[in-house]
């Protein structure tokens, strides 16, 4: 089975999530999308996997999203998508491909609902923050 996670490895919400999913059991196809950005056609794709549009997968904190005036409704969808490529930390991480769906991880714990073995006992966040308890209980 494959799972593939668009990561960044300074992200913490991208950490968690590989975690979780290696934790099910599952070793993924980690593609680190700063170093390897995805090409324009994978980028449509996943963006339509998700169900989202450009805009939705645009990141803003810790991007040029401000300084290239992304929030001006002026900027067509291919227009994002040209944005999202010349400047790849403005795509939204982890983006998470199963068997099960495509998503957007966020909050990490989302990844739960497209991994085949979402039963991955005990898990907290780097933060502290439990995602599921001692007893295998996710908390909500």
């Amino acid at each position: 089975m494959t799972i593939t996670i668009y990561h960044n490895p300074d992200c913490g919400t991208s950490r968690n999530t590989l975690a979780m999913i290696r934790q099910s059991g599952e070793e993924p196809e980690v593609v680190e999308y700063l170093k390897n950005p995805p090409s324009r056609e994978k980028l449509v794709e996943l963006i339509a996997a998700t169900g989202m549009t450009p805009r939705q997968l645009l990141r803003e904190k810790g991007t040029p999203y401000a300084e290239l005036g992304l929030g001006d409704p002026q900027w067509s969808d291919d227009e994002i998508l040209d944005f999202m490529l010349a400047h790849p930390i403005l795509i939204n991480r982890p983006i998470v491909v199963t068997p099960l769906g495509t998503m957007l991880a966020r909050p990490s714990e989302a990844v739960l609902d497209i991994l085949p073995n979402p039963d991955i006992g005990p898990f907290t966040k780097e933060d502290g923050e439990v995602v599921i308890d001692a007893s295998g209980k996710r908390v909500v």
